[in-house]
């Protein structure tokens, strides 16, 4: 399964090089032309297959970077410190088994014991800030041998089924959205698609920027993996997404009011075509779509999501059955874009 690599292949903002070469060696034999710009993005073409083809240039983006961390000092007794790159919630760290550098040195991310604690610190959220990484280095200069300021960090989680047709790994928001687009790339659409494998999306939407800007598209699809909180809770309260229940399509989020009439498109050929697909929760979240829809004189955009259980955590859950619930939509839904009123 080409996830599986993608998946185990590690990439933080501005660090994404493994990744993109995994997709390159895919999109070789299914793509007419791609290149990598100077962010990094890779920026494939598949160009229309008949002479009186619509005229108009679809782009369809998924970002490869991943949330993870950064060296930043080692102190004498040769551990690490390190900030955070992308949204990580402080509370998951303590005791995470991680890699770091390109040489994967293993490290763990120590933390007080509870023997050692005071009760007032157990009851607290250790700041990243305040915890250190052990590599079983003796000494600074022990540990600079291996490591130093500047190495990517990334959690050490390998790849795995998981449940009833589900998949747990590192990184699938959102390199299952980069595997739905090396997927959607193997047809042939009456239309030039663009795809876009972004860069730094999870510090500020950086790649998607100078990748719209660069295609021009006349319509955008971002492939995201989003927020899937459907776990028991006390009170009744709607989630974002739940697992198992189709892709899920954007109303709105903190960055886009998605394109009514798109999303309307997408939402009708799923249930034409019979294809479960649910709702996102309004305003949660952001992807790609926040910076495409606003390239030049603005860009028709719409999203299309796979939950994910513990999103941004070094292991989450993405049902079987919704990818390739997304990928049946794709399918049905791209070649009518080039007529789309």
């Amino acid at each position: 399964m080409f996830l599986e690599k993608l998946s185990n292949a590690r990439g933080i903002p501005g660090d994404e090089a493994q990744v993109r070469a995994l997709i390159a060696e895919q999109l070789k034999k299914t793509v007419d032309e791609y290149r990598v710009d100077a962010l990094g993005n890779l920026i494939a073409l598949k160009r229309a297959t008949r002479r009186n083809s619509s005229r108009r240039k679809i782009l369809l983006a998924a970002h490869m970077d991943e949330v993870g961390l950064l060296v930043t000092h080692i102190d004498r007794d040769g551990f690490v410190q390190f900030d955070k790159v992308g949204g990580i919630d402080d509370r998951v760290l303590p005791s995470k088994a991680v890699l770091i550098g390109a040489a994967r040195v293993p490290g763990v991310i120590g933390f007080k014991p509870q023997h050692r604690s005071l009760e007032a610190e157990r009851k607290k959220v250790v700041a990243h800030a305040d915890l250190r990484i052990d590599i079983g280095a003796a000494s600074r200069e022990d540990a600079r041998r291996v490591v130093g300021p500047g190495d990517s960090i990334t959690f050490d989680t390998r790849f795995s089924t998981f449940g009833e047709n589900c998949v747990r790994g590192k990184a699938l928001d959102d390199r299952a959205g980069c595997a739905l687009l090396v997927e959607v790339l193997r047809d042939a659409y009456p239309f030039d698609l663009y795809a876009a494998f972004t860069t730094q999306e999870e510090i500020g939407l950086r790649g998607a920027r100078v990748a719209g800007y660069s295609v021009a598209p006349d319509i955008a699809l971002v492939l995201e993996a989003t927020i899937c909180d459907d776990s028991p809770r006390e009170e009744e309260q709607s989630p974002t997404t739940r697992l198992g229940a189709g892709p899920a399509l954007t109303l709105a989020d903190r960055g886009l009011l998605a394109h009514k009439t798109l999303t309307r498109f997408l939402h009708e050929t799923a249930v034409a075509q019979k294809i479960p697909v649910q709702f996102k929760q309004p305003l949660v979240g952001g992807t790609d779509a926040g910076q495409l829809h606003r390239t030049r004189a603005g860009v028709p955009s719409a999203v299309i999501s796979l939950p994910a259980r513990y999103i941004h955590s070094p292991a989450a859950i993405i049902s079987l059955d919704d990818f390739n619930n997304a990928l049946k939509l794709l399918r049905a839904a791209l070649p009518g874009l080039g007529d789309l009123t």
